[in-house]
Parts: C-alpha cells; structure tokens; sequence
C-alpha cells in the first residue's frame, strides 16, 4: 500500500542521532517549519507541539518526509502562513545579492542585508536532523556557516 503525501498543515516527528526527537510542521511545498521543542520519548500532542515557538523554515527534499513520522494534520496557524523570506548571492561577484519571498517578491540588496536570512537551499534529511540537534544542544552548525552570507 501507497503511503499518501503529506500536505501542508502536516505535523511530523523527527527521530534524532541521540535518541530524542524534533518536530516540524508542513509549509506550502517543499518548505517545512521546524519546532523549538525537543523530547526524549514521543510526543503526539499537535496543541502542545504548535504552541512552540519556530527554529527555522526551509526547503527540505521530499525524500526527506518519508523517513519522518506523520502525526496528523490541521490548518496552518497565522504565523506560518507568511511567506518564508530567503536570500541569493551570485558567487562570482558577492555584492550582488537578491532577496525574494515564497509569494513572489523579489528584490536586488546589499551582502549585509541579507544576514540573518536562510540562503535559498533544499535540505537533505540527515543535514536537517543535524541541524536541529546541534539547535538544540547549542552548538554551531557546520550547513549553516557554510550557507551564511558573504560580507567580503
């Protein structure tokens, strides 16, 4: 049996390398939201799971979905369904940057403009669950730097 695609509004649980466990929320495809919210056995609370507050958005590749756990699904909250902002950096000439938005908007801008902006990137599911578990142990991510602006 076929297992359906999740859809947007989809809760899922994220098993972690160290045995706990992440929670991320589906966006307007292929963006996800990822959940401050951290446990050491299985939460299926979707009340308690969205009342936390959100780490990061990002674009995650599909394959990603099927390895992570559905726990069910509602409407987006407001919140999440404002448009995930990312930024591009052309990588010849490094000034030139563009931020751009998932409803459309997009705009030249300075290098500078753009810290604190994901690089627009699809992520893999073993960067996405590295990710998170360096979040949660307060340890720099190696993707991040790596896909952080350059300012010279």
């Amino acid at each position: 049996m076929r297992r359906r695609k999740p859809t947007t509004g989809t809760f899922l649980r994220i098993p972690l390398s160290d045995g706990s466990f992440g929670y991320a929320r589906l966006l307007e495809s292929p963006y996800a939201a990822f959940y401050d919210y951290r446990t050491t056995a299985p939460d299926s609370d979707l009340d308690r799971i969205a009342s936390r507050p959100i780490l990061f958005r990002i674009a995650v590749r599909h394959l990603a979905l099927e390895a992570w756990e559905v726990l069910g699904r509602r409407a987006l909250e407001e919140p999440l369904t404002e448009p995930v902002v990312q930024f591009m950096q052309d990588r010849g000439d490094f000034r030139r940057c563009t931020i751009f938005d998932t409803a459309g908007h997009e705009r030249a801008a300075e290098p500078q403009e753009c810290v604190g902006l994901e690089r627009a990137a699809v992520w893999e599911r073993d960067s996405v669950e590295g990710r998170l578990l360096d979040a949660f142990q307060g340890r720099p991510n190696a993707d991040v730097e790596h896909l952080e602006v350059r300012l010279r």
